[in-house]
């Protein structure tokens, strides 16, 4: 009787580790109002900076919806064309939908953002913080996250 109660447990923990690996490797895990949006994820970046490539890929390996990364000679068109505050900037801009997305984002700001649906321009983290998605180094604090109101003023958003 032990033997076979040991056999079930064992079996049920690798089914269970199954399930877990399986939602891990998942591109639409936790990302559902990511994931729900019609249309593409555009990332515009600089040619030659290697930190953006690198959060593009980690946008295209955690949501499904097809991601564009746009390679521009300067980035400060599509700041001018969203109204992103100078203070805000970063070094790449994302446009899902009529939301702007600027900087090293992490996704869950995003999903929140696209969950809440806040009549606001776009989200920024501002910089390059060291330990956000794209870039090396390990997280040293909060990440803040701002809001760009359609008036052109920015409150907090988030902090992660």
């Amino acid at each position: 009787m032990k033997k076979s109660l040991l056999i079930g447990i064992i079996v049920g923990i690798i089914i269970l580790a199954g399930i877990f690996i399986f939602s891990q490797n998942s591109k639409a895990s936790s990302f559902e109002n990511i994931n729900a949006i019609a249309g593409e994820i555009e990332i515009h970046k600089s040619l030659t900076c290697g930190c953006c490539s690198t959060y593009a890929s980690y946008v295209d390996g955690k949501v499904s919806p097809k991601v564009n990364t746009l390679d521009t000679k300067g980035s400060d068109e599509i700041k001018i064309k969203y109204g992103i505050p100078s203070e805000l900037k970063s070094c790449h801009t994302t446009i899902i939908g009529d939301y702007f997305i600027e900087g090293h984002m992490p996704l869950e700001a995003v999903e929140k953002l696209l969950k809440e649906k806040p009549d606001i321009k776009g989200i920024a983290l501002p910089g390059m913080p060291s330990g956000s998605p794209g870039m090396p180094g390990p997280k040293s604090g909060d990440f803040i996250i701002y809001a760009v109101n359609n008036d052109g003023t920015s409150g907090e958003f988030m902090r992660i």
